[in-house]
């Protein structure tokens, strides 16, 4: 475990899921879809955790623009993975912010994906993007 932790140091916030018999595919390892779903508990963990916001909207709040996955070795059940997440500084502007995240393999102890995504500040009442509120990108600074 201490190499887990060495792999999630730079990483403010990570949440440990098991995978599930259900997760695999007819190949016999964890389905594309699922590990998109990961990322996604990643991403709610971080803003509750790390972020200390919200995760579901209410006037504003977060919109998934785009995501991106890189597998690194097929996951099988059984096994435990964590989803470490942390923001990507360079990429913070006044509408977005790119968050990157690990899946790692607590029965190999090894990165299984490499995740990107790019979230949107939105207005849900205007349909819209708008401005990251100063306090909110004090958060995603620190």
């Amino acid at each position: 475990m201490l190499f887990i932790q060495d792999l999630i140091k730079d990483y403010p916030a990570y949440i440990e899921l098991p995978v599930q018999w259900g997760d695999m595919d007819a190949m016999q390892h964890v389905n594309n879809v699922a590990y998109l779903r990961y990322l996604e508990s990643g991403r709610i963990r971080f803003f509750a955790d790390a972020l200390k916001i919200n995760a579901l909207p209410t006037e504003t709040g977060w919109i998934l623009a785009e995501v991106n996955c890189r597998y690194k070795f097929p996951l099988t059940y059984p096994d435990t993975i964590i989803v470490a997440t942390r923001v990507m500084p360079e990429t913070l502007d006044e509408f977005s912010v790119k968050l990157q995240q690990i899946i790692v393999s607590t029965r190999h102890e090894r990165v299984a994906a490499e995740g990107w995504s790019r979230l949107v500040f939105y207005d849900y009442a205007q349909t819209r993007k708008t401005a990251i509120t100063e306090a909110v990108r004090a958060r995603l600074r620190s």
